[in-house]
């Protein structure tokens, strides 16, 4: 008989898990970040909230960034650093938000299952802010 319980319990867990959330289902892992510059030809450097270089290049051009780290809210965040000779430097934060589909369709659809079993646990229930970096690189003042 208790084994019996024990083998319900866990294929009610099992089918719960199994569950989408709302977000799951509709939203992407990755974020493509398209980073424009003035003037053009900036140097791109993406670093992740772990100080790992993710991306390295030069503008216009496109970042494909995580959203999550794979953890239990595990958001990533990212710091853009655009710099060019002759020009000030640049530093953009990139955070991840809750989407519209996490927070509305799991009042709708997912409920509690979607908001904390399935949903926190990839990074399709976010959205980097913000979504393309358009950054003006200030002219750098001659020295004297």
């Amino acid at each position: 008989m208790y084994r019996a319980l024990v083998m319900k319990c866990a294929l009610a867990v099992a089918s719960i898990a199994a569950l989408p959330g709302c977000a799951t289902i509709v939203g992407d892992e990755t974020h493509v970040l398209p980073i424009t510059s003035s003037p053009n030809e900036a140097a791109v450097v993406i670093i992740d909230e772990k100080g790992a270089e993710v991306f390295r290049g030069t503008t216009p051009t496109s970042a494909t960034l995580k959203k999550s780290d794979g953890s239990y809210w595990g958001g990533k965040t990212h710091t853009v650093r655009l710099s060019k000779d002759g020009y000030d430097p640049q530093v953009i934060p990139v955070t991840p938000h809750p989407n519209g589909w996490y927070i509305g369709g799991n009042i709708v659809f997912g409920g509690l299952i979607g908001w904390f079993l399935v949903d926190p646990w990839n990074g399709k229930m976010y959205n980097l802010s913000p979504q393309n970096v358009e950054a003006s690189l200030p002219t750098r003042p001659p020295p004297r």
